[in-house]
């Protein structure tokens, strides 16, 4: 199996623990007004890569993540591409690498199949990285092109398996940066016991 990724940094140190080796991965379904990565939108736009290829390439710098660092999948949307982070984490766990997702979390679902590779996803994560980009519904669309709905169930569901995340938030003037909203953001991560 190969994903489509689109591009690699050796060493990151603001996506997650320590120093990082981050693949950003190709796709995603949002429409962030403010993207930082648009040209990670296309999947296909990506190179192709094999599991191995990308160890082999990330393996080059792990001497530079000391006890704390590891690998980092970010995007575009990493769970955009579900079957093969789970084969490239599981891989990671298995040489004893800290893995952590940087997600919108915007493909998140309670149903079907999706969610059982969900599942087994979390058993090879460490840490994830989320965004929380518009507490409320209609400025959410409009930021993003989506409802959260789906994202916040995604906040309890890791909240309720005690999966550890970190939250992001880009302050935007104009977009982002309302005070009634901002309260609101802080109160409902004021309900979570795992960031």
């Amino acid at each position: 199996m190969k994903g489509y990724i689109h591009q690699l940094e050796s060493f990151g140190c603001a996506d997650g623990p320590g120093s990082r080796f981050i693949i950003f991965f190709a796709g995603c379904p949002l429409r962030c007004l403010y993207c930082h990565n648009p040209d990670t939108w296309k999947m296909t736009d990506g190179k192709q890569y094999a599991v191995e290829e990308l160890l082999a390439e990330a393996e080059t710098c792990r001497a530079y993540w000391g006890k704390k660092g590891g690998i980092t999948v970010s995007g575009g949307e990493p769970l955009f591409q579900l079957d093969f982070l789970i084969e490239l984490l599981t891989e990671c766990k298995k040489r004893g690498i800290n893995t952590c997702i940087d997600t919108s979390g915007a493909t998140f679902t309670k149903e079907g199949e999706w969610f059982e590779k969900f599942k087994k996803l979390m058993e090879v994560t460490d840490l994830l990285l989320m965004d929380i980009k518009h507490i409320n519904e209609e400025e959410h669309i409009k930021l993003t092109g989506q409802s959260g709905k789906n994202i916040r169930e995604m906040f309890a569901y890791l909240d309720e398996i005690k999966k550890p995340i970190w939250i992001r938030h880009v302050l935007v003037p104009g977009i982002t940066d309302n005070d009634e909203y901002l309260t609101q953001t802080r109160d409902f991560i004021r309900t979570l016991s795992n960031v």
